[in-house]
């Protein structure tokens, strides 16, 4: 994966100059080139990057090699700078990402990488799952659903392969274990927004 990359300019356009997202796309790549030479996490120092990195924010790092994905894991509460977020992340979905193996040197030089930058959740508001259904914006929206001790999440990004909103809540019940066709009126859902970015290629 070469760093000098450019930066897709067809991302979500937000918050984030292209320094800071090159800082960022930065740090996730060295936390994960650390890990495979130190076998560690990387130490970042928050005071040594931009204001706007250091505010508390929360993150999900996804790795992919071609169309496959390599592990992706991330933080929904925003309780530490986001370039901290960013680097704790980027090596947790290389390494310990429980579906996949730990990545290996081999495989770095092909690794996509692609960042998530979450806005604060909010509550939703809603009556029942029609209503709902009509609140959900497709495409902009990521969702947590929390149902008793379960909760689940799918990140805006997953647009890209549910379009349908009922398809969209459909699986978001699914990844918390839930029956498609379930509904209580203690179901309780947040939103947030995420700010794309990763590199071409």
């Amino acid at each position: 994966m070469s760093l000098n990359d450019p930066i897709s300019l067809n991302e979500t356009v937000g918050e984030f100059i292209p320094e800071h997202r090159r800082a960022l796309l930065n740090v996730a790549a060295a936390a994960i080139a650390r890990g495979l030479s130190e076998r560690s996490a990387l130490p970042v120092v928050a005071q040594d990057y931009p204001e706007v990195l250091r505010q508390p924010r929360a993150s999900f790092v996804t790795l992919r090699i071609g169309a496959r994905l390599r592990g992706c894991m991330g933080s929904l509460l925003a309780t530490e700078p986001l370039v901290i977020n960013v680097a704790r992340n980027a090596y947790t979905a290389a390494f310990g990402d429980p579906r996949f193996a730990p990545v290996v040197r081999d495989e770095f030089p092909q690794l996509h990488i692609h960042l998530s930058l979450l806005s604060h959740p909010e509550p939703v508001t809603f009556e029942s799952e029609a209503h709902l259904l009509s609140l959900i914006r497709p495409r902009i929206d990521g969702l947590t659903l929390i149902e008793g001790s379960r909760r689940a999440t799918l990140l805006p990004a997953v647009w890209e392969t549910l379009t349908d909103p009922r398809d969209f809540l459909a699986q978001l019940k699914r990844k918390a274990g839930l029956p498609a066709d379930y509904w209580s009126p203690t179901v309780r859902v947040e939103r947030y927004t995420a700010e794309s970015v990763g590199h071409d290629g």
